[in-house]
Formats: structure tokens, sequence, C-alpha cells
């Protein structure tokens, strides 16, 4: 059940320098939409420390959205049965109340094999974020801008990636629909679009768009026992085969919950928590539109209840106007054999307010697995000294479920049926391949023969017309099918430039 009283997040006990344990040290609920940042070198604990944060907002009746990078963040749907170092470590935190139990995960996987299909469509994601995603140039993403246009002024909507190529075909064919856009929306740029779709589809991004596509109030609803629910993205294959893929669909997660939330001020609680593991990877190599956009988001996203926090290795990868604006940091050891890698470490201790018990410099070397050095608000919103904590174990299994037990989760999902059959409603294809068919069968009507009595010049003459403009229609209904069917087929469109 959840705590309704519980006004913070208990991460694990401060030490002293003679390292004895000092005070429990926690993440004030009310601050917990001021964001913050995990980090630390591989293997350092930073996957265990992400799992009491999700623990703890779910136990605040928080719900959680998570990216499952390494396959093991599921184990939050088992009871933790500690054995190994997590009993040892229990062992010698005398204090802790420690209650091994599951908690509520919702599983999603893009391609709907270990968990629910996680969809949006291209309509929702816009031009913006699906020219990053392309990795266009200026002219391209101009020719984009100009496609997406005439789909909303001509009533196209685009849910897959079948409706884009459909409507780019049909601007090839009709280039007077673009207007006055007709000059940014040349032959290459539809060609260089269509490469970029057919190398999206060859990494099996295809599945992320269409319907029923996500609903943001189905991450909301609380468990049954009022808990917060916790879902999890498996990401495991995607960061690594498609990590622009896995980048873009979080980028749109966050801008979507900005445009729809409403205003909450300040609160009790957040109503909602993202956690993005592998953070650099939304900020490398993002134009530097998207980059504006993006920190804009996350420094104004707060006030509408949603707290986001970054895992990562290293703070140096994320922008300074986004770590300006963490009220939560926990890092954990870092190594540092190069010059560059010592700088880097000094900047980050930097980032601390000083504790004049320990130099932070020299603990963040020290640091063993499970310990961090964590800087939060204190209850007037000041930032608190650094303090050097033993994270506490997780309640619920360290290590991944099995396919038996991922199965049994998808089984008993609230979300059931809801997202696991595709729809494909009637869209840019359907309404662009109807009036191709269309068109092909207008010209292949018989032409009227003249009425009796007029001259056999004027006949001649009608018969000779009528055949030239039913052969320009037919040449041009068949040229349009024909891209519409090349474009289904992957093809681009005349092949290379």
């Amino acid at each position: 059940m959840w705590d309704e009283q519980q006004t913070g997040i208990f991460l694990g006990a401060s030490r002293k320098p003679d390292d004895s344990y000092q005070k429990a040290e926690e993440l004030l609920l009310k601050f917990a939409n001021r964001h913050g940042i995990v980090t630390g070198a591989t293997g350092t604990g930073k996957t265990v420390t992400l799992q009491v944060l999700a623990e703890g907002f779910s136990s605040a009746g928080v719900p959680v959205f998570c990216a499952d990078i390494k396959g093991d963040l599921c184990g939050l749907g088992a009871a933790g049965a500690p054995q190994g170092k997590i009993a040892e470590r229990i062992a010698s935190m005398p204090w802790l109340d420690h209650q091994p139990q599951a908690y509520p995960v919702t599983l999603w996987d893009v391609h709907g094999r270990s968990g629910h299909p996680l969809r949006t469509t291209l309509s929702e994601m816009g031009p913006l974020l699906l020219g990053s995603l392309l990795q266009l140039t200026d002219s391209q993403q101009a020719a984009l801008y100009a496609a997406f246009k005439v789909a909303d002024r001509e009533g196209l909507l685009l849910l897959d990636l079948k409706d884009l190529k459909a409507l780019l075909a049909h601007l090839k064919a009709e280039p007077q629909l673009l207007g006055e856009d007709s000059a940014l929306f040349t032959g290459a740029s539809s060609q260089a679009l269509l490469r970029r779709l057919a190398t999206l589809e060859q990494q099996g991004a295809e599945a992320l768009f269409g319907e029923p596509a996500l609903q943001l109030e189905d991450l909301l609803h609380p468990a049954a026992d009022g808990r917060g629910p916790i879902h999890l993205l498996d990401a495991s294959v995607l960061v690594h085969e498609a990590p622009k893929v896995y980048a873009t669909f979080l980028l749109w997660l966050l801008a979507e919950l900005f445009e729809q939330l409403p205003e909450r001020g300040d609160a009790d609680r957040p109503l909602l928590v993202l956690f993005f593991d592998e953070a650099h990877l939304l900020f490398g190599d993002t134009p530097k539109a998207l980059q504006e956009r993006l920190v804009q988001v996350v420094r104004l996203i707060r006030s509408k209840g949603v707290g986001v926090y970054f895992v990562t290795q290293s703070p140096a990868d994320l922008p300074d106007q986004v770590l300006a604006q963490l009220g939560l940091r926990i890092q954990h050891g870092l190594r540092a054999y190069t010059v560059k890698e010592q700088k880097a470490l000094r900047s980050v201790a930097d980032g601390f307010r000083a504790n004049p018990d320990f130099a932070t410099l020299d603990v963040l070397t020290q640091l063993g697995i499970g310990e961090a050095l964590v800087g939060g608000l204190e209850a007037k919103g000041t930032p608190a000294m650094v303090q050097r904590v033993s994270i506490a174990p997780p309640q619920s299994r360290v290590g991944p479920l099995s396919e038996a037990e991922r199965m049994q989760l998808i089984a008993r999902s609230s979300l059931r049926g809801r997202y696991d059959k595709p729809v494909d409603r009637e869209s840019a294809y359907e309404i662009l391949s109807a009036r191709a068919m269309q068109a092909v069968e207008e010209a292949e009507r018989p032409v009227e023969k003249p009425a009796r009595g007029k001259s056999s010049a004027g006949s001649d003459l009608g018969d000779l017309a009528g055949r030239v403009v039913k052969s320009a229609l037919s040449q041009a209904a068949s040229q349009l099918g024909r891209q519409l069917a090349r474009g289904v087929l992957g093809s681009l469109l005349g092949g290379k430039r």
C-alpha cells in the first residue's frame, strides 16, 4: 500500500569520517520535481540506485516511467531474495527496515515482444523531432516542414511511415500543391527523405509509428493498491541497434507531457517521474533548435508536476543549462587516469556544496560499490552539504525476471489488450491511393463519339483530342499509382541521386 503521509524517499545513510553511520538521507518529495542526476563509472551501482528511487516513488503513490537499458530493472516486479553482497549490506545496516516486496510494474517494448507495444504517430511527433531522428540537413528539414504543411492543409493524417512515403510521392507528382513552398521541396530533397526513411525501416523503427498510440493518462493511473505504477521500456536492444530512435521517443514523451499536462504549481509530491538512462544520447548530435527546445522544456516542465532524472556516466554528458536546474545529484565513484579525466573530476566536485568533514575531490575516487556522494535540497529549498552515503539495497529483486515471469506480468497487466493489436485506420496512404485509383478509372472511361451530322474533319479532330487527353490522364494516374506502390515497397522512387 502507498503511504499518504510519506514526505521523502529514503536513499541510505550518510557516513562520518570514522566510517560510522551518521543519519538517514532522503529526497524530499516536495522537491522531487526539481529534477536530478545519477552518475558514475560502469559497475559502481547506478542501476541499484535507480531501482531504490523507483521503489520510493511508487511507495509514495507517484507513477514512474523508466528506460530499462540492461534489461534487469524489471526485477522491480518481483520480491527480493537477498543473498551474497546484498545480504551482507543489509546485515551491516541494523537500522534498515528491509521488507522484500514486488512493485506494480508495466512492461513496454517498441516491438511488442517483451511488453506492450509502444507507439506514437508521425503527426504527434511532428517535423522537428522527426527531422532529428532522420538526421536531416537544413534543406531536407525545410522540405519535411513543407510536406507536413500540405498534410495539415489537405487533411491527410500521417500515422505511420507508409503515410509519409505516400505523401512525398504525391507531392513529387503534384508539386503545385506546395504553393509558395514549392521551392523548398526539390527532387533531390524528396529523394533524400525517402532514403532516410528506408534506413529507418532497416533499423526496425517502423514499429514505433502507428496506432493505437500511447495515451499519457495510462501512465498516470495508480495501481490497485494505490501505489504508483512503474512503467518500464525495454530498451536493451533498441538503445544499441537504434539509439537515435530511443532518444527521439524519450524527447517526444517529454514534449507531449509538457504540452498536455496543466499547470500544478507547488505540490507535496510530483505527478510523474521520468528516468532517462544513457542520457548523453538525448543531447548528442541533436540540432541546435531542438536542444534549445529541450532545455526550455526541462526548465518549465517541473511546474506541470513532472520530475526528470538523468542517468549517465558523467555530468559533462548534460548541457550546463540543464545541470544548473537539478535539485538532486547522486554521484557514484569515478576514475581519473588521464589529465582530461582529472579535470572533469574537479568539475564534478565543484558542483557540490562543500562539507567540512571531508574533501569532496578526494572522496570521489575512494567511493566503493553502492556508495555515492549525495547533494540535495534542504527543507527551505537551499542546496544541502554533500554527504557520503551508503545506498540502501532495493526491496525488489536485483536482477532480471525470467521469460515466464515477464509473460505472467504482461498477462496480469491492466493494459492487456489495449495496445496489443495494431489498428490501421484511413490516413494519408489510403486517401492518396484511392485518389490515384479514381484517376486511373476516369482516364479509362470511353470517350463519347461526336453526334451525326458533324464534319468528318471535326470528328477526327475530336477523336484525336480525346485520345491525347485520355493518354495524358492515364500516364499521370499510372505514374502516381506506381509511385505510391513503390513507396509501400520501400523503393527510393527512381533509385540513387
